[in-house]
């Protein structure tokens, strides 16, 4: 029996063809999906192909929405419609200047070693509660993986005793974004944060299974944290310590990602590396699909401007002729 296609509009047909080309190179595209889903069933009722006025007429559905969330939703259409002009010359393809505007990227916070330890201590000074015995312990370590992994917030919450391997010191971290799974060697703190917890958890006959959790709670029937568990506390912690944005917003769990990466630029900038043939490293490691993804989170923070000042003056300052010495010695 032949699968029927749940897309029933004129560019029924394309629609099913672009989402299982994505999908076989490996993109889960489940919202691109119920999007174009959307379009197509909004063509379908009116039995109209895609054109500037029915596409004008489908984004007037969505202005409940908000901007930058109608920019994503037309955007997701305007792929599809350059995936059907290979076979369609001269099909419509949206205006992407008629789009909503952009919305003012944020700016990540970059922590310091100092607030590092700020939070640490503040993790240490949580008290145990009957589902959550390992409060304490279990922040303790999401703080030291985030900081010295990089984890999206996302893949630490979903990590399981058995992703850790305690011969090579490594975390496994399965199939995240993009399908993609990835090892993870642990530098020296990381590897004895989760060392010394497991040690804790297991001398309080707490499950220690290798399918269980490695931030364990009593809260859920699985004992997994969800995202947002994870950050409630973390914003606590920050609360606590004061650690707030220049403009007095308390920083994202996503900027320990940020630092992360910053902090290895920084230290290939001062042992003299070649950064940019080190990016494919970072973003194997980060669980990129290119080093696009990764210079995304490469700021231009002010210790990076330093240490690329300081690299640009060792190499290339005696090319350089500062004004008014053009004429000295002759």
């Amino acid at each position: 029996m032949c699968d029927v296609s749940p897309f029933s509009s004129v560019i029924g047909p394309t629609v099913a063809r672009y989402l299982a080309l994505k999908q076989t190179l490996g993109r889960k595209y489940e919202l691109e999906r119920r999007i174009l889903a959307h379009i197509d069933t909004f063509l379908n009722t009116t039995d109209a192909d895609l054109t500037v006025e029915s596409f004008t007429a489908w984004c007037r559905t969505r202005e409940h929405l908000t901007s930058g969330v109608r920019r994503n939703w037309m955007r997701v259409v305007r792929n599809l419609c350059l995936y059907r002009r290979r076979t369609v010359p001269f099909c419509f393809v949206p205006d992407q200047s008629q789009f909503p505007p952009l919305h003012q990227p944020i700016q990540p916070y970059i922590f310091t070693e100092t607030e590092i330890t700020r939070l640490l201590d503040a993790a240490d000074r949580l008290k145990p509660a009957n589902l959550s015995p390992l409060r304490r312990e279990n922040f303790r370590l999401a703080l030291v993986l985030l900081y010295t992994t990089g984890l999206r917030r996302g893949e630490l919450v979903r990590l399981t005793v058995g992703d850790y391997d305690p011969i090579e010191g490594t975390l496994l971290i399965r199939e995240s974004k993009f399908h993609k799974s990835r090892l993870l060697p642990l530098s020296c703190d990381g590897r004895c944060q989760v060392e010394s917890y497991l040690r804790n958890r297991s001398e309080l006959r707490l499950p220690i299974a290798v399918d269980s959790p490695l931030l364990w709670n009593r809260k859920r029937c699985e004992g997994f944290y969800t995202g947002e568990g994870l950050g409630s506390t973390i914003r606590e912690l920050l609360r606590t310590t004061g650690i707030r944005t220049a403009a007095g917003r308390l920083p994202r769990v996503h900027d320990f990602r940020h630092t992360f990466a910053v902090a290895a630029l920084l230290r290939w900038y001062r042992a003299g590396n070649d950064v940019q043939a080190k990016l494919p490293l970072l973003a194997t490691y980060m669980g990129h699909v290119s080093i696009v993804s990764t210079e995304y989170y490469l700021h231009f923070a002010d210790q990076l401007a330093a240490c690329a000042a300081d690299r640009f003056a060792e190499r290339c300052g005696t090319l350089i002729t500062p004004p008014g010495s053009e004429g000295e010695g002759s």
